[in-house]
């Protein structure tokens, strides 16, 4: 997902939070881990960083580090929404694994940097994550 993409999805949430009040000041943003940042390779990560953020105020509000279930395919989409992920910020993720996590209301930005989930999570708030090619191939 493109910049332009991420501030429209932004511009969309903001529509909503006007037209519904509070239901959808928060969401849960995951993302991949390796060695405190970013994983490149989405489906085979350790451990996930689950971020609420309230998107009126557009800040940080908690961090939760989770292991991830052992690798297999279709386990993740549940998995995340389960644990009420809205969004998930990814450096490449196959098309069938988006397909899932949308069947499963997850939105998934692709081709992050491998950065902190706290710098991920920042500029994805402001619009300016540089989201790039997707990694992954298949």
């Amino acid at each position: 997902m493109g910049r332009k993409k991420v501030k429209k999805r932004l511009q969309e949430e903001d529509k909503l939070l006007t037209k519904s009040g509070k239901e959808n000041k928060h969401m849960r943003i995951a993302i991949p881990l390796a060695n405190e940042k970013l994983a490149m390779h989405f489906g085979h990560c350790e451990r996930f960083a689950l971020v609420d953020v309230d998107l009126t105020e557009k800040k940080i509000l908690k961090r939760e580090d989770i292991n991830a279930p052992p690798h297999q395919p279709g386990l993740l989409p549940p998995w995340l929404a389960e644990r009420g992920v809205n969004t998930i910020i990814a450096g490449g993720m196959g098309q069938r694994a988006q397909q899932l996590f949308a069947g499963h209301g997850i939105q998934v930005v692709v081709g992050a940097s491998a950065e902190t989930p706290e710098n991920l999570v920042g500029d994805y708030l402001t619009g300016t994550l540089q989201a790039g090619e997707n990694i992954c191939d298949h």
